[in-house]
This record gives structure tokens, C-alpha cells and sequence, in this order.
């Protein structure tokens, strides 16, 4: 007879996407007034990522359907060194340190219309609605590295 054999546990890392876009679906459901801009992540990996696609793809439909502004942005790495300004982010996580949060999924609220004044979100609304009038309706930006 053979020995025990060994359970092929899987890493766990990637229940952390479904968990954090599911969260940013909670927010769309319950307060899509509030959202302005959804950003979607996502590498070449994670086009490989039926699960996250899925996800991705109702996200975007929703964000249609109710007039939220929505990118996709090609490199979440890079987003999140912008999104948390930590430059060190990628090498702190492999010294063992915290992990960097998943970003796949971000959204933009805002919920008091003063803010509107921000110049940065405006010109990205703006890029937004643009690329609507050309049928591209969900533009991607490539995020280049530094």
C-alpha cells in the first residue's frame, strides 16, 4: 500500500480579488449615486482569471446601466504604488512584510458635490465621457513603470 498521500492545498491568494470586488459590488448596489469612477485593474495574469473577469464583466455592465464612469487600467502593481504613494510597496511585500491591499477594484465616491472641483478627477470624467462618444466604453490606460 502507498503512503498518506498529500492534500494539494492550493494558495488561498486569490480569494482576496473575489472578496475585495465583491465588496466594491456591495458599494455599487447600495450607493451607485455616490460612485463616480470605477477603476478596473488587471495584468496579463489576471486576464487568465476566469473568475475575476466574470467579475470585471458584471462590474462593467452595472457601471453602463447606471451612468458610473469606468477605466481599465493594465498595470494595478503601478496603480498602487500612485493610489497608496509608497514606492517601496513591491519590495517591502517580498521582505515578508504586510501584503499591498488588492486593488483590482477601485472605486471613486463622492459623496458631496463640492469635490467636483478636483481638476484631476474632473479631466479623467472628462476622458471618460470622451471615450463614450467613440463607442469605446471602457477605455484602458497603460500605466507605464517608472
Amino acid at each position: 500500500g502507498g503512503g498518506p498521500e498529500k492534500s494539494s492545498a492550493k494558495p488561498q491568494f486569490r480569494r482576496t480579488i473575489t472578496v475585495v470586488v465583491y465588496e466594491s459590488s456591495k458599494l455599487l448596489q447600495c450607493d451607485p449615486d455616490n460612485v463616480v469612477l470605477c477603476l478596473l485593474a488587471a495584468d496579463e495574469d489576471d486576464d487568465r482569471d476566469v473568475a475575476l473577469q466574470i467579475h470585471f464583466t458584471l462590474i462593467q455592465a452595472f457601471c453602463c446601466e447606471n451612468d458610473i464612469n469606468i477605466l481599465r487600467v493594465s498595470n494595478p502593481g503601478r496603480l498602487a504604488e500612485l493610489l497608496l504613494l509608497e514606492p517601496d510597496a513591491g519590495r517591502a511585500a517580498s521582505e515578508g512584510a504586510e501584503q499591498p491591499p488588492d486593488l483590482h477594484c477601485v472605486l471613486v465616491t463622492n459623496p458631496h458635490s463640492s469635490q467636483w472641483k478636483d481638476p484631476a478627477l474632473s479631466q479623467l470624467i472628462c476622458f471618460c465621457r470622451e471615450s463614450r462618444y467613440m463607442d469605446q466604453w471602457v477605455p484602458v490606460i497603460n500605466l507605464p513603470e517608472r
